[in-house]
């Protein structure tokens, strides 16, 4: 046998992950998605063993990323678990035409749904009916709102979609559903898209308050951005480290607000991506007189989209802006400071031109000191000859000596000089 990859199954397994169900006209259904920040995920997760357990149920896998069981009753659950949410869709075969007043989540223990962990974010109640049920546009007509009715064919013209995109009083949206022969997988397929088309535009819509709070941050930090550069136009150099600071701290912020910001941006764009994909494949065709769901999204969801868009571009072109001038100024500085050294370079050339002027100075009173003291030493050593009886002149002697004493110290001076010289150009 080969040695598998730890992954191995795992990852070839991942292509059937979260499967349609196989389901059948007249049904009624109901979706939930719940934010789940903060570690809630394990939290919502127990709370879906406690509803299996009071129905005395097998509890799921620890690593499971969604469920499907039936719940008893007729009524069935699917739970899924994603990066940041997690969804419950509970739905029921019904006999006739369902009512709104009547969906699964009414079915459900209350106290239990009340204590869901996380944040309510999606509520959708679904009615699907076949397509030649009378009760089906009467239904839609009485249930769903007229003025912002979205209605198309779906699914190669096997199925009609209606649905309103607003809250009702219960706090779910609302959406009917009509098909023909159509099988129960693709029909289970059709569900799954609709729904996944309501919680992906929600998800995605997240980052639409954090677009709309930062465009005033943006606007102060541009004005900021804006004088600073101004003032770096006619800035002496004193004034220039604490326009730098102030650069600095306005980089700062700008950086700070983008990394709060820019991982809910990618995610609605993320999400948005997935909106686009199910509706393609809904394969929608127009109904006379009403909007498609992607015409829809294309009026409503896809500005809102383009603003988050637009504020994340806005803090990349303000982060390079805020980048070039500080470039810029540190270019100005950097240029003040080699200015600064260079006269500090002359300044101390000049005044080690002086020093040595002065070292050639003091060399030649030392020539002259060594001298005076040597010929003292042979004027002594002459008179000492001279009292020996030695027939020696003091001052002829003292004064032939002079020259050679100075001759001989000025050359030990210079071979000084040069050995110097060559230790430091060595």
């Amino acid at each position: 046998m080969l040695t598998p990859h730890p992954l191995r199954e795992a990852l070839h397994n991942e292509v059937h992950a979260r499967p349609p169900e196989r389901l059948a006209a007249p049904l009624a259904l109901s979706h939930l998605a719940v934010l789940t920040p903060n570690g809630e995920g394990v939290a919502a997760r127990e709370h879906l063993n406690a509803l299996l357990r009071s129905r005395h149920l097998p509890l799921p896998a620890e690593d499971a990323s969604h469920v499907s069981l039936e719940l008893g009753g007729g009524l069935h659950l699917r739970w899924e678990r994603h990066t940041e949410f997690q969804t419950f869709t509970f739905w029921r075969a019904e006999r006739e035409a369902p009512s709104f007043d009547a969906m699964p989540s009414t079915l459900l223990p209350q106290d239990w749904l009340a204590r869901t962990p996380g944040q309510w974010l999606v509520g959708l109640h679904l009615a699907v009916l076949p397509q030649f049920d009378l009760h089906g546009a009467q239904l839609v007509r009485d249930a769903l709102d007229d003025d912002s009715l979205v209605a198309s064919t779906v699914m190669d013209a096997q199925g009609e979609v209606a649905t309103d995109f607003r809250l009702h009083a219960d706090g779910y949206a609302r959406c009917v559903l009509r098909v023909g022969q159509m099988s129960a997988r693709r029909l289970g397929r059709a569900v799954q898209r609709v729904v996944e088309i309501e919680t992906y535009r929600m998800m995605a819509l997240l980052g639409l308050p954090a677009a709309r709070a930062v465009g005033q941050t943006l606007a102060d930090a541009e004005a900021e951005l804006a004088r600073i550069a101004g003032a770096i136009r006619d800035a002496r150099n004193d004034e220039e480290p604490e326009l730098l600071r102030q650069l600095t701290a306005l980089a700062g912020r700008v950086e700070g607000l983008y990394a709060a910001t820019h991982a809910r941006f990618s995610a609605s764009t993320a999400y948005f991506e997935l909106v686009q994909r199910r509706i393609d494949e809904l394969r929608e065709t127009p109904l006379p007189g009403l909007q498609t769901i992607r015409e829809f999204m294309d009026r409503r969801l896809a500005p809102a989209m383009q603003t988050c868009l637009w504020a994340q571009r806005r803090q990349q072109a303000l982060s390079e802006r805020i980048s070039r001038t500080s470039n810029l100024l540190r270019t100005r500085v950097e240029i003040a400071q080699q200015q600064g050294s260079q006269a500090l370079l002359d300044a101390m050339n000049r005044r080690q031109k002086v020093q040595l002027l002065l070292q050639s100075a003091v060399e030649g009173l030392s020539v002259a000191a060594i001298t005076y003291y040597g010929a003292g030493l042979v004027g002594y050593l002459a008179k000492g000859a001279q009292k020996l009886g030695l027939a020696v002149a003091p001052e002829v002697l003292v004064a032939g000596a002079i020259p050679l004493i100075a001759l001989a110290t000025w050359l030990v001076v210079r071979r000084l000089h040069r050995a110097a010289h060559a230790a430091v150009e060595g």
